[in-house]
């Protein structure tokens, strides 16, 4: 097992509730057995402080003995929490075994070949017009995610981006910025706008039942589920779950949350923690099973990979050269 830690420049501050990064830094894991490699990349989840850069690497070098001496995907759902360090690994062990099979990893997983997916892009908070200019340089883009904040001005940064851009599917983000006035006086503000999805709202412990919003647009959760554990939670007060690897620990266990949502008929969005294309690539294959998919990482950073994912007409398409293995 080879662990390294890398830091990836921002093209430009990022804003969103609570906080600001101009720089990403991620975890990268690769791992040999019988000439075969495999790699993952995680970020880890910045708001909890468990799964910092330095926590993820020492839970990896604490289990480097009992991952050399050999390790499943099944095995290591037990040994380390959800979180950034099971994302990589698992994402490595994703690829090594489809490496190994020979096959690529959605085959190894059972799914259909793969498609291009339509995919948010994200802008940060800002003053209205910037957030407007920022729609527009997304001239590709056919969906748009905005970042709110639970400031007066959210809903003329609603109505600025939709002036700009009447054309896209337009959700929003809140990242538990809202309070409930404030939920209250935007909502007829998003309903005209034609905003589809308003996610994470709420404070994670402070989601009101459905039934008391009275929501036309669907709620989804994001830090309110971090894995598997907290899906029971979100039946009557969430409409969609949005799943990031770097949050539940791995594509073994978004596999797992995506049939979950479907047995509790949950709408699925698969999201990410920033990242280059090495981390889009997995969330890519859970993103065959979602209706909403938000996957632009590396469109926020300023450079990437020497193998990327490829951004055309609004869509996001992962050659199997990115990660994984080449289909039989």
């Amino acid at each position: 097992m080879r662990v390294e830690r890398e830091s990836w420049r921002l093209r430009e501050p990022f804003h969103i509730t609570g906080s600001t990064m101009e720089e990403l830094d991620v975890v990268m894991v690769e791992l040999e057995a019988d000439g075969h490699t495999g790699r993952g990349e995680a970020a880890g989840v910045d708001y909890r402080s468990d799964d910092t850069l330095t926590c993820m690497l020492d839970q990896l070098h604490a289990v480097r003995a009992r991952i050399e001496s050999g390790i499943d995907r099944g095995a290591l759902q037990s040994l380390l929490p959800p979180g950034g360090a099971r994302n990589a690994l698992d994402c490595a062990l994703w690829e090594l075994d489809a490496r190994r099979a020979g096959c690529a990893v959605w085959q190894l997983a059972g799914m259909p070949a793969p498609k291009p997916l339509l995919t948010t892009y994200t802008i940060g908070a800002n003053d209205p017009a910037s957030m407007a200019a920022g729609a527009q340089r997304f001239s590709q883009a056919r969906a748009i995610k905005l970042k709110l904040t639970g400031e007066p001005c959210d809903a003329e940064r609603v109505r600025a981006v939709r002036a700009e851009r009447p054309d896209v599917w337009l959700g929003v983000d809140a990242n538990q910025g809202f309070s409930h006035a404030h939920f209250r006086a935007l909502l007829p503000v998003l309903v005209e706008a034609r905003v589809a999805l308003i996610e994470q709202p709420f404070r994670v412990g402070q989601e009101p039942p459905l039934k008391e919003l009275h929501s036309p647009i669907a709620i989804a959760a994001d830090e309110s589920v971090q894995g598997l554990a907290d899906m029971r939670s979100a039946g009557g007060r969430f409409n969609v779950i949005n799943i990031k690897l770097d949050k539940c620990g791995g594509l073994t266990e978004a596999l797992a949350m995506a049939a979950q949502a479907r047995r509790m008929n949950l709408g699925i969005m698969v999201g990410n923690m920033v990242g280059t294309s090495l981390a889009m690539a997995p969330a890519f294959v859970l993103g065959q099973l979602c209706e909403v998919v938000d996957l632009d990482g590396p469109v926020l950073l300023r450079s990437d990979r020497a193998q990327t994912v490829a951004y055309a007409n609004g869509e996001i398409w992962c050659e199997e050269e990115v990660w994984g293995c080449k289909a039989k």
